[in-house]
């Protein structure tokens, strides 16, 4: 399996980042830059991650690029801090690479696939892919027990429960139906939706964000069970 590449392979301009980013943390550079570490480096790449999105919806093209330009100088960072052996066994921005497209290449046999694989998974939309993109990421982590693995728990609690509540249709244990819906014709209506829950928590003295993560941590734990034993009643999603 391997991905034809047809534009110049040769990235200067990356080349030159790469080569910033380790004098910086190089003796004579800066004193700041050397003493981070991967731990400490966390709160600068979500930052920077929300900076982006925030630029992405705003449609700017050169405050996209600018952000962009910021997250990948942390895939940077942390890669010349990795070529160290700060996490063991060095790495760089290649072994990161490759990583990557391998990954990729692996969840794509639709087009990187064998012959018989480019049959077997044709796709013709992105709902076609998605049936088959667990399954590839299963034989990816076959060490995964629960279809709730690898999900980071550090999301926001709205993007967590989101995902979880996915994984539970995938699995069957809710169905969308199963859930009373409440009116709402657009994003619009659902943010003001949302908007009202907040100031209601507020005003109430609860806080939001720690309710929502509670119930999706009892979802969790419903699911792993459903997972052991088919016959579970879905008792916290049965409550809503």
């Amino acid at each position: 399996m391997s991905a034809e590449t047809t534009q110049n392979p040769a990235h200067p301009k990356l080349d030159a980042l790469i080569a910033v980013a380790h004098k910086l943390r190089s003796p004579g550079g800066c004193p700041w830059d050397a003493e981070q570490t991967h731990n400490s480096l966390t709160k600068y790449l979500l930052e920077e991650t929300y900076e982006l999105i925030e630029a992405i919806e705003s449609g700017n093209r050169d405050e996209i690029i600018e952000e962009l330009g910021d997250v990948l100088y942390q895939v940077v960072f942390h890669t010349d801090l990795g070529a160290t052996g700060s996490t063991g066994e060095p790495f760089d921005i290649e072994s990161v690479a490759e990583v990557s497209a391998q990954k990729m290449m692996g969840r794509h046999p639709h087009v990187f696939g064998t012959p018989e694989e480019l049959e077997r998974y044709a796709a013709k939309t992105g709902d076609d892919v998605m049936l088959n993109w667990d399954a590839h990421k299963q034989r990816e982590k076959p060490e995964r027990a629960s279809v709730l693995d690898g999900i980071p728990q550090a999301l926001p609690a709205l993007a967590l429960a989101d995902k979880v509540l996915g994984k539970a249709e995938k699995l069957g244990l809710i169905e969308a139906s199963d859930v009373p819906a409440i009116p709402m014709d657009d994003e619009a209506a659902l943010g003001k939706l949302l908007l009202a829950i907040v100031s209601s928590a507020r005003a109430a003295g609860l806080e939001p964000e720690r309710a929502l993560r509670e119930a999706t941590r009892e979802l969790q734990v419903e699911i792993r069970s459903f997972e052991l034993d088919s016959d579970n009643d879905a008792g916290v999603i049965g409550s809503y």
